[in-house]
């Protein structure tokens, strides 16, 4: 089975997205390996921080059923999808890598080009899986993250536990 890397990113109602996330995939998918949790500012427009993680699991579903799975979790965190594509958001969760898999997979491009450009998702990506090499690169992710040159965001490391289960778990999303 491949190894899935996500990115998952809230800046409205921060923790509980976050927390809901995590169970919803916890419950789906088994077994998570979570990054530590960052905190860096919105970019790309004016908006509250962003905190931001890296989620890696083993699934045999196909990139396309795991999409729907992931815009489905976004969906019943309250995610708004509109034509801004920088914006204010409950959650968002993108598939960074699917094992080693280049190019258009189900019509999604891997492995996700955020991975290069962004300091809040590489960094994370390090922490976790820095000794794994980038399907397109073949450079690892710690080496990637040491020789960074994007922007150079502030990322302030949060302790959150983010596997404590919801208050009322009622509430965390469903995936079917």
């Amino acid at each position: 089975m491949p190894r899935v890397w996500l990115s998952l990113g809230s800046n409205l109602d921060r923790e509980s997205s976050l927390r809901s996330a995590i169970g919803a995939l916890r419950q789906h998918y088994g077994d998570l390996v979570l990054s530590p949790v960052y905190k860096s500012r919105a970019v790309g427009f004016a908006g509250e921080p962003f905190l931001n993680l890296v989620v890696g699991f083993q699934t045999a579903e196909s990139v396309a059923v795991l999409r729907t799975c992931l815009r489905a979790i976004e969906d019943a965190a309250g995610r708004v999808r509109g034509p801004d594509k920088f914006a204010p958001r409950t959650l968002d969760i993108d598939l960074l890598t699917y094992g080693d898999a280049l190019g258009l997979v189900d019509g999604y491009e891997l492995p996700r080009d955020e991975i290069l450009r962004y300091a809040f998702v590489l960094k994370p990506l390090a922490d976790v899986a820095g000794e794994e090499s980038h399907p397109a690169t073949g450079r690892t992710y710690r080496v990637l993250w040491r020789d960074f040159t994007g922007e150079a965001l502030v990322l302030e490391p949060v302790v959150l536990d983010l596997m404590q289960e919801p208050s009322n778990p009622a509430s965390r999303p469903r995936v079917t």
